[in-house]
C-alpha cells in the first residue's frame, strides 16, 4: 500500500492487490464487493486493510457508487446499505473515507485549516458530471476553502490507454475540455487525469498532487479493462482521531 500525509493530521492511502486473502482472479487484496469475489473475503480484506492503516474498521465510509455527482458530508459510516453516492466529506476525526476503483480515479480531497477532508469517485461520467467539484463545493459548506485544499488524485486509466469510442470522447471533452485524448495508437481516448486536475483549477484549488500510475499498466494495481473479472482497490483519506 501507499500511505501518504496529505498534511499535519490528515493521512491518505492507496491500496494495490496483494496482501490480502482473495484467491484468484481477485488476489489478493479485493476490497469490492458485488465484483464475484467470495463476501467474507472482502470482509476480511477490508478489516486487515483497516488495520494495517491504522483505522478502526469500524469507521469506515463506504459509499454506493453510483458514476453520478452525488456529494454529501457524512458523520458515520452507511452501514449495510449506502445510498447511491460517489463523493462524501466529514470533519470527523477517526472516520475514514473510503472510495473503490479499477481504472476510475481516486480523488482524495483536504483542507488542513477547516479540518474538512473529502473522497470522490471519477470515473467517465462522474468526471463529465462534476462530482469533483461537486465534492470541493460540499466542503465548502462545511467551511472549507478551495485556496486551502490540498488534493490528490490517484491511479487512473490514463489517457495515452483509455480508448473509447469517437462519440463518447466527444461528449466528455463537452463537458470537460482537458479530457480530449487520443492513445498511443492514435484512437480517440480521454484523459480522466488531465481533466480532473483543470475542473480542480477552476473551482480554485491549486495545490494538485498525483499518483500518476496508470492502472492498465500497472499489474499491482486491479484493472477493469486490463482484465475481467477483476477487484478493487481503494483510496482512503482520514483525519487524525
Amino acid at each position: 500500500m501507499n500511505r501518504i500525509q496529505l498534511a499535519d493530521g490528515i493521512h491518505a492511502a492507496f491500496t494495490d492487490r496483494h496482501g490480502g486473502t482473495s484467491a484468484a482472479p481477485y488476489g489478493s487484496r479485493n476490497l469490492g464487493g458485488g465484483v464475484g469475489d467470495d463476501p467474507e473475503a472482502v470482509l476480511r480484506n477490508r478489516a486487515a486493510t483497516a488495520a494495517d492503516l491504522g483505522i478502526d474498521p469500524a469507521r469506515v465510509v463506504m459509499m454506493r457508487q453510483v458514476h453520478g455527482a452525488g456529494a454529501l458530508h457524512v458523520t458515520e459510516p452507511f452501514g449495510a446499505e449506502p445510498p447511491p453516492l460517489d463523493a462524501v466529506c466529514t470533519d470527523v476525526p477517526g472516520l475514514a473515507l473510503s472510495v473503490l476503483v479499477a481504472d476510475c480515479a481516486p480523488v482524495l480531497l483536504a483542507d488542513p485549516v477547516a479540518r474538512v477532508v473529502g473522497a470522490a469517485h471519477s470515473g467517465r461520467p462522474g468526471t463529465a458530471a462534476g462530482v469533483v467539484p461537486a465534492l470541493v463545493a460540499a466542503m465548502a459548506g462545511r467551511g472549507a476553502s478551495p485556496a486551502r485544499m490540498v488534493a490528490l488524485v490517484g491511479p487512473a486509466a490514463c489517457g495515452l490507454c483509455y480508448e473509447v469510442p469517437a462519440g463518447m470522447r466527444a461528449e466528455v471533452a463537452e463537458a470537460v475540455p482537458e479530457a480530449w485524448a487520443t492513445t498511443r495508437s492514435g484512437t480517440p481516448a480521454v484523459d480522466l487525469r488531465a481533466g480532473i486536475a483543470a475542473q480542480l483549477a477552476r473551482v480554485g484549488v491549486g495545490d494538485v498532487r498525483h499518483d500518476a500510475r496508470c492502472t492498465i499498466e500497472s499489474p499491482e494495481l486491479f484493472s477493469h479493462r486490463r482484465q475481467r473479472p477483476t477487484g478493487r482497490f481503494a483510496g482512503y483519506v482520514w483525519l487524525e482521531g
